[in-house]
């Protein structure tokens, strides 16, 4: 009887969290949509950055609350270096560049403490295909080559971030497809330094791969955690 009643209040508060942290998500969504508008329109540069950093900086809140385990800590820096480096890039590409490859290192440590005990050979190959050709190619893509060398080595962090979520034992669905949109949206970023520099591609797909990335990567690594361990840090309702 006790245990009903408890397991009753215990899904109450968790109804209640959720309706208390879902906004997060709602308002991280409400600030890509207004970015991919804003950022053409005859506005003020600081408010299109800062609604672009708002973006993902929502996606670092709503993981910070969702969840209290030092896993859900770890992507919301995650989520949080990114968003600093969102900002960063509009003025120092060099500066950005440094906050994503941080962002990613912190990525590889959390997806390799959740790596799956045993990869089919298939996934083994996505692995390292993931590993290796991330950078060979984003070293092929600038017209400058001088720049070619600092790309490949960024995108060697970023194919591992990619390969590592591969590897993990979160969702593919979900953290490994978002990586992989996340490679998609950087790629995009190179190839705009080369084959396409003068393609509207990139201009209309780099912000909507990398956001939806980021978005999947987030939510897919706290529904896993949650689902590992219900246990949600409460708002206080003070």
């Amino acid at each position: 009887m006790h245990s009903a009643k408890f397991k009753a209040k215990r899904s109450r508060m968790s109804r209640h969290a959720l309706s208390e942290k879902r906004p997060f998500l709602l308002a991280s969504i409400a600030a890509a949509v207004a970015y991919f508008f804003l950022r053409d329109a005859e506005l003020p540069e600081i408010l299109a950055v800062a609604v672009k950093g708002a973006a993902v900086a929502l996606l670092a809140a709503y993981a910070w609350q969702r969840h209290s385990s030092s896993d859900a800590r770890s992507i919301a820096w995650v989520m949080a270096i990114g968003a600093l480096g969102d900002i960063a890039v509009e003025y120092s590409q060099e500066i950005g560049g440094l906050l994503f490859f941080l962002g990613h290192l912190i990525a590889i440590a959390l997806y390799w403490r959740h790596r799956r005990e045993a990869l089919t050979p298939s996934q083994k190959a996505a692995v390292v295909v993931l590993l290796l050709l991330t950078p060979a190619i984003a070293w092929l893509l600038p017209e400058d080559r001088t720049a070619a060398q600092g790309v490949a080595l960024y995108a060697l962090a970023l194919g591992g971030m990619a390969a590592s979520a591969w590897a993990s034992s979160f969702s593919r669905y979900r953290v490994g497809v978002g990586a992989l949109l996340f490679v998609a949206s950087d790629l995009l970023i190179f190839a705009e330094m080369g084959p396409l520099s003068q393609s509207p591609i990139p201009h209309w797909t780099i912000w909507p791969a990398y956001y939806c990335g980021q978005f999947l990567i987030c939510v897919g690594v706290l529904q896993s955690l949650r689902k590992r361990d219900p246990e949600l840090r409460l708002v206080s309702s003070n």
